[in-house]
């Protein structure tokens, strides 16, 4: 590309379109830029160029030729993955260096590109922000990030080392260490009302889960305002149970990430969601090939809403769908780990206050480090959230006020962010001969189209 760093008389730095040099005399700039493989980034009147950055914001791959240049977060950052480092004093072997990258590496050149671009220069806060997470790993070494989690999604600001330093134990990196999550879950119920009956949703619940092959305990998130009740009052199961009485009852407080959460895997649950072992069996099978997603039932979207220039909250049933909601979910542990202690204080304080959007916030924080929508899988029909339809006044979704708080978190969540971190999918999954006309003999989970 072109550098107005020096005054070339008559000469042109050419972008490369495949076999081709382009001259910028003859086109748009940025075009040429969002159009090109590869761009040339020579020295300027220091070592370095501004059009280094400019190529990786167009995922254009920078070839340099700058000697001696030390390339910006090159401590942590490996840039052979993302450009070509050719040598200034052999300007004539670029063309045939280019040209002998196969289309596979271009692609990938490029797609790393626009990962760095994203993860570590798109702002001044970014660049900032990744100045003094770099120190910090210098200054803890013994607590740091490895170049692994510097180098692939999602990236080193979305890696709490404090969490852990292994990164085989974060839900991104299985595939590239050959690993796989625990072959188990921790399902953490909300409770909300106090335990009286036998029959009460809570109770059905726990003996539901409890069935699961895959579960391995059951945690209740006690933030009910009546005293614990006697153990005799759960139901008796062949995994264990423990209850946790929460100090400030709030409603981030599901999402702490509490050390008797061992599994890979947690399933979050309201105390009144109805869910059959088979539904929760199938769900976890799912999360298991997805684990840095939200994989679950109740699913809401997102909009657009042009006359009030404002972000919309819907719970219309549709094709289409952007939140699953974690009151029936499957994530990854992490995330709770990442919800407490990524989040600003500000944000878990709405939350608390309105005791409303939590679900919203883990969805906007788990699209927002995986660039990826959550996943849907196979619901009844008949579902409806259990509290509404009893009529309880007692439940935030009897209050009328609900639905526009709703709305009004999903714009100050997005203003947080600095964008809307939401995706929309049309993707459900469902078991193997779903809806089959076959007999329900040759179906691994019958009850679920029973119900």
């Amino acid at each position: 590309v072109w550098n107005r760093d020096i005054n070339y008389p008559s000469l042109y730095w050419p972008a490369v379109r495949g076999d081709r040099f382009l001259s910028v005399s003859r086109f748009d700039y940025q075009e040429l830029l969002h159009n090109s493989s590869f761009c040339l980034v020579p020295r300027g009147r220091r070592l370095g160029s501004f059009r280094f950055l400019e190529a990786l914001q167009a995922a254009c791959i920078p070839v340099l030729l700058s000697n001696g240049w030390e390339l910006p977060f090159s401590e942590i950052i490996d840039w052979s993955k993302a450009a070509v480092i050719g040598d200034e004093r052999l300007l004539l072997q670029v063309p045939s260096i280019t040209r002998s990258v196969d289309h596979d590496k271009i692609l990938a050149l490029r797609q790393q590109t626009q990962f760095l671009w994203d993860a570590y220069f798109s702002s001044v806060a970014k660049i900032v922000l990744t100045t003094l997470e770099i120190i910090q790993d210098r200054i803890n070494s013994h607590i740091s990030r490895n170049k692994l989690m510097w180098n692939s999604l999602p990236g080193g600001l979305y890696i709490l080392p404090q969490f852990s330093t292994d990164a085989a134990v974060f839900p991104f990196y299985y595939s590239s260490l050959g690993k796989s999550p625990s072959q188990e879950f921790t399902a953490v119920i909300q409770a909300v009302t106090p335990l009286q009956s036998q029959l009460q949703p809570i109770v059905k619940l726990v003996i539901a889960v409890a069935k699961s092959k895959f579960c391995a305990q059951i945690i209740v998130l006690w933030n009910c305002d009546k005293p614990l009740p006697p153990k005799s009052k759960w139901p008796s199961t062949t995994v264990p149970i423990t209850v946790i009485e929460g100090e400030r009852k709030t409603m981030s407080s599901r999402f702490f990430p509490h050390e008797v959460i061992l599994t890979d895997a947690v399933l979050s649950l309201d105390e009144d969601s109805v869910l059959s072992t088979n539904e929760v069996d199938f769900a976890f099978i799912v999360w298991h090939s997805f684990p840095d997603r939200i994989v679950g039932y109740p699913a809401r979207s997102h909009y657009w809403d042009g006359s009030k220039s404002r972000w919309g909250y819907t719970s219309k049933w549709t094709n289409e769908y952007s939140m699953v909601l974690t009151g029936a979910a499957f994530y990854h542990r992490y995330y709770h780990y990442l919800y407490t202690h990524y989040l600003p204080t500000s944000l878990l304080t709405m939350v608390d206050q309105m005791a409303n959007c939590e679900d919203i916030l883990m969805n906007f924080l788990v699209s927002a480090v995986t660039k990826l929508p959550p996943i849907k899988v196979t619901q009844k029909k008949q579902y409806k959230e259990t509290m509404m339809q009893q009529g309880s006044k007692t439940s935030r979704w009897a209050d009328p006020d609900h639905f526009s708080q709703r709305q009004t978190c999903m714009n100050s969540f997005s203003g947080w962010f600095g964008f809307m971190p939401l995706l929309h999918s049309q993707m459900r999954l469902d078991p193997v001969l779903f809806k089959d006309q076959v007999s329900i003999l040759r179906k691994k989970y019958r009850d679920i189209e029973r119900l």
